[in-house]
């Protein structure tokens, strides 16, 4: 069935930058995320981003100043990328006819792209290398979009969620990150990754934006060296789960010895502390 993923899985593929390094090669990441509705998935997406460790944020969805207030170190204009997130922060029933045109291109291109929310109706077909990032009922309808039946909810049987996570990517195929309190990441190939989320806590609102804004960010890391291939892909998901549950911990952590709850944001502001944590150790 596959394994669960530990802190030196993830190790092997995050980037310690290097004196040769610059703002390109360490990855640019273009996000096109948020709405008018919810600008705040924008802002945790870029957030996220930037603080798991990233060249350049490239931001061109309808938050921009939401975000340019929160991180006024994005670049708010369309440029060169090497990765893109979409779809967070976005309603797909009332989504723009050029919206659904800017997409598509996005969809169509050859930079590798994380998709999620909004965006998961536009998943089949894409040209583009995908890892889509579905909850139990955006995986049944992601299923539906490519003739498959009802996906098995969070209280099923653990192996028939992995299985069918499995028959969705190979249908899709892309890689699927199936997000729970026991992520499942697929790859097209049948080959599984489990990632515990590690705290309750962090079922709240905006945490699966995060979850984005990390996947996006070792995605492009990894991509301006060589586009990974499907496996190469799954493995980059489950890294970023891992990463994300970790920086829940840790910052339920920072609390006290009980715990208590945290906010999305509290999640992405942990993440430099995780990411240097994995490096140190390995």
């Amino acid at each position: 069935m596959g394994g669960s993923w530990t802190a030196s899985d993830v190790a092997g593929l995050l980037r310690r930058p290097t004196a040769e390094d610059d703002k390109y090669s360490r990855g640019v990441l273009g996000i096109r995320t948020g709405s008018a509705e919810y600008p705040g998935a924008a802002v945790l997406g870029v957030e996220a981003a930037w603080r798991t460790g990233i060249g350049m944020v490239r931001y061109v969805g309808a938050a921009r100043e939401a975000v340019l207030q929160r991180r006024p170190e994005t670049v708010a204009h369309a440029g060169r990328v090497q990765a893109w997130l979409i779809g967070s922060g976005t309603d797909a029933a009332s989504r723009a006819v050029d919206e659904t045109h800017a997409l598509r291109d996005i969809l169509s291109g050859e930079a590798p792209v994380v998709v999620d929310a909004g965006a998961l109706d536009l998943a089949s077909g894409a040209a583009a290398p995908l890892v889509v990032t579905p909850h139990d009922r955006e995986h049944t309808r992601l299923r539906e979009s490519v003739g498959l039946g009802t996906a098995p909810g969070s209280d099923a049987d653990p192996d028939a969620r992995a299985a069918a996570a499995a028959e969705t990517a190979a249908a899709l195929g892309a890689s699927v990150l199936l997000k729970g309190s026991t992520t499942v990441v697929a790859a097209p190939s049948g080959s599984l990754r489990f990632v515990d989320a590690g705290t309750p806590w962090l079922a709240t609102a905006g945490t699966g934006d995060v979850l984005g804004g990390v996947s996006g960010a070792l995605v492009a890391a990894a991509s301006a060296i060589e586009i990974p291939d499907a496996e190469s892909l799954a493995d980059l998901a489950a890294a970023g789960a891992w990463l994300h549950g970790r920086a829940a911990r840790v910052a339920v952590e920072r609390l006290g010895p009980a715990g208590g709850p945290i906010t999305a944001l509290d999640v992405a502001e942990a993440l430099p502390y995780v990411v240097a944590e994995v490096l140190a150790a390995h």
